[in-house]
């Protein structure tokens, strides 16, 4: 028997846990989180309920998963497999190397479909799974909806920004229900911009760090980027600078084509899509909306819809920009994570509504 309401999961390719989080804030139990990476222990086990195994997907004991997902709720095996193949700089890297970008059987989507593999042998309630809207254009995305036979399935593209996350950031999510038909619905939530999530924590120079939070902290600018970033406009691009500080770049036809490389947020905008590099300057629209430097890795994980205490790493360890950018620019936003729980705890309810019908009819 099925604990009312209840649901269990577990997070593959957990990551920080964006996704844990956002599921445990709506009332799903997770028991495990699962990646390859040593690093992300400490953030799923300081901020959830979640134990952490470190292992590889593609080897994982489907008896393991299903152990973890034992103790009479609803099952759910939710999961965003890494999505570099499919990002539009692991495609330009391909092709400046002779290799195709397309649909080609390799090694980089394997995780997709081990991750298929695991559903049929584990054979969850319900299924989720978070990526990039490219995705549904590759080969493996056919492969794996074929491994959901006997499931309802839906899936689509949402627009972050329209869920309440700060971002304009597109993910494809994908639900799959064994109790019966699921529909993701149109979501229109209140929209949040760049200047309500982070515009009261304290102001930073470029390099410094926030003594109370440790992860409040700015990377430092050259003396040249520390000028252009003055002369950088909210939602502005580099062609707002005189010419003397344009790079070289730049002034080729490819370089036109990158407006917001070295540009500022605007305050009552959202944010561009956070990404593993947000706290350089230089890597994308990551400039501070005011203050003359880019953003925190604080307020990169709080644009990403962590809250302001997650911790990332174990207390009085150094912070690593690389790798906690990477942690924080991977991670599933917490959001959606929220939002995708929210929706799957009604589907059960309805349908724990319309059995309990039928049994008094």
């Amino acid at each position: 028997m099925h604990e009312t309401g209840r649901i269990f999961a577990v997070d593959l390719f957990c990551g920080a846990g964006g996704l844990t989080y956002g599921l445990e804030a709506a009332g799903i139990s997770v028991k495990l989180g699962v990646d390859i990476d040593p690093n992300c222990a400490h953030p799923i086990e300081a901020n959830s309920g979640a134990k952490f195994l470190q292992a590889d997907v593609a080897s994982l004991d489907h008896i393991e998963v299903g152990k973890a997902l034992s103790g009479g709720g609803f099952t759910l095996l939710a999961g965003c497999a890494p999505c570099q193949p499919f990002s539009t700089y692991s495609r330009a890297a391909k092709q400046k190397h002779g290799e195709k970008a397309g649909n080609g059987r390799n090694e980089d989507w394997r995780l997709v479909e081990h991750f298929g593999n695991l559903i049929q042998k584990v054979q969850p309630d319900l299924v989720t799974m978070e990526n990039v809207p490219p995705l549904a254009q590759q080969d493996i995305f056919k492969v794996f909806l074929d491994k959901l036979e006997g499931y309802w399935i839906d899936w689509k593209v949402i627009e972050c920004h329209s869920i309440g996350l700060p971002q304009t950031r597109k993910r494809l999510v994908l639900v799959a229900s064994k109790l019966g038909p699921i529909t993701i619905p149109e979501f229109d939530l209140p929209r949040k911009t760049v200047r309500s999530v982070i515009g009261d924590l304290p102001a930073l120079i470029a390099g410094e760090q926030d003594p109370n939070d440790m992860l409040h902290k700015a990377s430092r600018l050259s003396g040249i980027n520390l000028e252009r970033i003055r002369y950088s406009l909210p939602g502005g691009t580099w062609r707002d600078w005189p010419e003397h500080l344009r790079a070289s770049c730049h002034t080729k036809e490819s370089g036109a084509t990158y407006p917001s490389v070295y540009g500022r947020m605007a305050w009552d905008s959202p944010a561009p899509t956070i990404t593993t590099q947000c706290f350089g300057y230089g890597n994308g629209r990551f400039g501070h909306p005011k203050q003359d430097r880019a953003i925190s890795l604080r307020e990169a994980a709080m644009l990403q819809g962590f809250p302001r205490n997650y911790s990332f790493i174990p207390a009085g360890e150094s912070v690593s920009f690389s790798k906690v950018g990477r942690l924080i620019g991977n991670a599933v936003p917490v959001t959606l994570g929220a939002v995708i729980g929210d929706f799957l705890k009604q589907h059960v309810l309805v349908y724990e509504h319309a059995s309990r019908r039928l049994l008094t009819e």
